[in-house]
């Protein structure tokens, strides 16, 4: 009995207060998050603030507004948007089965497969640039030894380099996608697949009937985080096409750039503002899909 409610009794520097009303572990504690705590509240609050209370101006709006280029922007960022996020989660969704079969030579293609988004951003995407160059790029080279012609200046264009911009970005995010919805396949039970193919279900109805409905909340969670990753990518547009040629090419994410190199910091601040009424409501539908299932679980 003694030797019970020893074992059970909470040592002097748990419960020392010290006169604070905290113990010495939450003590601790606090001292431990503190530097994490005034990194976020310099490096992160700070910024955000600062930026806020500089496009506080409604006049740098009206200044906005009058830019044709923010309006070319903001048509790009719709297209970008729209076409890349649908077809990046389509062909995730279809690599995701193809990457379920159980033969070696897939395993070793998923290793390959995931380098895109494990390597960094800067070298990737740049060699993007260097062979997409019209005299001496590989691209052009190979076109011009097979057919004995130039090839296109393919970042000059407004339309090809937009287009090159959003083939970038879903070749750099597709690996993550992919192995997100892989996770949400293989976690579907396999006797539910064996009992329908014992019913006569081809590879179709397994999909409508098993995999699809087993995976449509995954799916749609993943759509709209993706949404909200893609109109933050900066690095798909800015290091491939800097925006050009003529600034056509720049979305939300960039925009801001081109005013702080005209040293219009109202400008460039209200630009990033603007992006807030495409972001919060995703953020918003983001966060009750996730409290709603997790109410649901528990």
């Amino acid at each position: 009995m003694t030797v019970a409610a020893v074992d059970h009794a909470p040592s002097h520097a748990d419960t020392n207060t010290g006169g604070t009303g905290r113990t010495d572990a939450q003590t601790w504690g606090l001292l431990m998050i503190l530097p994490y705590i005034l990194i976020f509240l310099i490096f992160v609050l700070y910024p955000v603030l600062y930026g806020f209370w500089i496009a506080r101006n409604p006049q740098s709006y009206v200044k906005l507004s009058s830019d044709p280029i923010f309006w070319g922007t903001i048509r790009n960022t719709l297209i970008f948007v729209i076409v890349a996020i649908n077809v990046k989660m389509v062909i995730a969704l279809v690599l995701s089965g193809f990457f379920t079969a159980e033969r070696r030579w897939v395993k070793a293609l998923s290793v390959l497969f995931i380098l895109p988004w494990a390597l960094p951003s800067i070298p990737t995407i740049l060699s993007w640039r260097f062979m997409l160059n019209p005299e001496w790029g590989i691209i052009n080279q190979q076109i011009f030894r097979l057919t004995g012609k130039d090839g296109p200046n393919w970042l000059n264009d407004p339309s090809l380099a937009l287009g090159f911009s959003m083939l970038v970005h879903v070749w750099k995010s597709l690996p993550f996608w992919t192995l997100i919805l892989l996770s949400g396949r293989l976690a579907i039970s396999k006797d539910l697949y064996e009992a329908a193919s014992v019913d006569g279900a081809n590879g179709w109805h397994l999909f409508r009937h098993i995999t699809w409905p087993s995976m449509q909340q995954l799916y749609l969670t993943c759509l709209i985080l993706s949404m909200i990753w893609t109109l933050g990518d900066f690095n798909s547009v800015y290091l491939l096409t800097g925006g050009g040629p003529a600034d056509l090419t720049h979305v939300l994410a960039t925009l801001g750039v081109r005013y702080l190199r005209y040293d219009q910091v109202d400008q460039s601040m209200a630009a990033i503002v603007c992006a807030l009424p495409l972001v919060l409501p995703l953020v918003y539908i983001l966060m009750r899909r996730l409290g709603s299932n997790a109410s649901e679980k528990a």
